[in-house]
């Protein structure tokens, strides 16, 4: 979804307003309206308990938040999530991802770590093939993920970006649930951050998307923003048909592509 320039302006104006009040503000569940309006104009969305956010209530940084998001299908009583969008109701940049689904993935859950400016409430939505939405909400307590200052080696940052770890749980066992867990370096830099001597804006430096996909056929992709954490982490269950390779490519938003594969044996 794209907001207008206008929109888009007077949002994040309205939610920097918000997060300049008090690091440490209680989640306000008066940003939720604007944004939802926002992204997703007069759509009807409702709220469920098949779409669970899982998280601490009170994180110990707010540039690492653990989250886990599920979608339960049992539960869901016919309804199939085709797309999860991720935000962070109070962040400058709320959306943190968006996570394109695919069967492969039986019962999606996934574990990643994201952002957090303030105290804020985590909005997980969900989207049919037809459109529909629906919502699960947490709030929890976190800041100062976002903004603040940046020093280190360029070159050694730059140098390091990109470097995959990528792994299967063993055993395997073919048409069950197995856990793959992918972490790649990189500052994941929000154009938000001021340069420790200068104070001048560090350009955004971020992963922009993930595709991950098995035996060639595609198993999940995510548009990754830079409300995800640095070091970008998602784990997540997916359900191998047959032996084979799963593989990831990770682009980010000055072109580059980075790319790793892990062989699957039953």
């Amino acid at each position: 979804m794209r907001l207008s320039k206008f929109l888009c302006t007077s949002l994040a104006s309205a939610i920097l307003l918000a997060c300049s009040v008090s690091a440490f503000a209680e989640p306000d569940p008066k940003l939720w309206p604007v944004m939802k309006e926002a992204f997703f104009a007069n759509r009807e969305m409702q709220e469920v308990d098949f779409i669970k956010v899982d998280a601490p209530r009170r994180a110990e940084s707010g540039a690492q938040v653990p989250v886990t998001y599920s979608v339960d299908n049992a539960a869901a009583n016919g309804v199939v999530i085709k797309k999860l969008y991720a935000f962070v109701d109070a962040n400058p940049i709320p959306l943190t991802a968006t996570y394109h689904l695919t069967d492969m993935l039986g019962n999606f859950q996934l574990s990643t770590r994201i952002r957090f400016e303030t105290d804020a409430f985590v909005r997980l939505v969900g989207e049919t093939a037809d459109g529909k939405l629906y919502v699960a909400s947490r709030p929890i307590r976190a800041a100062g993920g976002c903004g603040g200052t940046v020093d280190g080696d360029e070159a050694a940052i730059r140098a390091s970006a990109g470097k995959i770890k990528f792994k299967v749980e063993e055993p395997v066992k073919i048409g069950d649930a197995t856990a793959a867990t992918f972490n790649i370096k990189h500052p994941m830099r929000t154009g938000l951050q001021r340069e420790l001597v200068s104070q001048g804006f560090v350009p955004a430096f971020y992963i922009k998307k993930s595709e991950f996909t098995y035996n060639g056929k595609p198993v999940l992709t995510i548009d990754v923003g830079v409300g995800t954490a640095e070091d970008p982490y998602f784990k997540f269950n997916f359900v191998p048909d047959a032996p084979g390779k799963l593989d990831v490519t990770a682009t980010d938003n000055e072109g580059k592509s980075f790319t790793q594969e892990v062989e699957v044996k039953g």
